[in-house]
């Protein structure tokens, strides 16, 4: 298995992880049913806080992440969330998650990242045991705030 970082020229690639994040999430409204243009994919892509991995065996894309680098201002340090995970149904159990995360954990290392933090949820048991394995766990609530137009 091969892990590599996604870059400008790879919007192929990010097209074929949305395919496989909208069947692991089961979630076609969010990942092909509004595709991002080829200027938007280039620009994102492009840049240096946004990360993307994916895991390839014999060239077929069999996992992915999505991770974004979170500049802090208490200190001069850099978190990296990483967003979205996902693994074909058919390779699971097989250490491709872990390796993708091992990718990002020496990407981290490189840009001075003091921590990489990562949601699940209750009942996505897989995920759970995946991260009790590689970190610690710390049990906090999540809120979605929508945005609104000011006056």
């Amino acid at each position: 298995m091969k892990v590599r970082r996604l870059g400008v020229g790879d919007s192929a690639a990010m097209r074929e992880l949305n395919a496989l994040f909208s069947i692991a999430f089961e979630d076609a409204g969010s990942y092909p049913a509004d595709q991002p243009g080829e200027a938007y994919l280039q620009r994102v892509l492009g840049n240096d806080q946004v990360i993307v991995l994916v895991a390839a065996e014999a060239e077929q894309l069999v996992g992915g992440l999505v991770a974004y680098v979170l500049p802090k201002l208490e200190q001069e340090r850099s978190e990296l969330y990483i967003y979205d995970l996902a693994v074909d149904e058919a390779h699971r159990r097989r250490g491709v998650a872990t390796a993708l995360i091992g990718t990002l954990k020496g990407i981290a290392a490189d840009i001075g990242a003091w921590v990489i933090y990562v949601q699940a949820d209750f009942g996505d048991d897989p995920a759970v045991a995946l991260y009790t394995k590689l970190g610690t766990r710390e049990d906090v609530m999540h809120f979605d705030i929508a945005p609104e137009a000011t006056r």
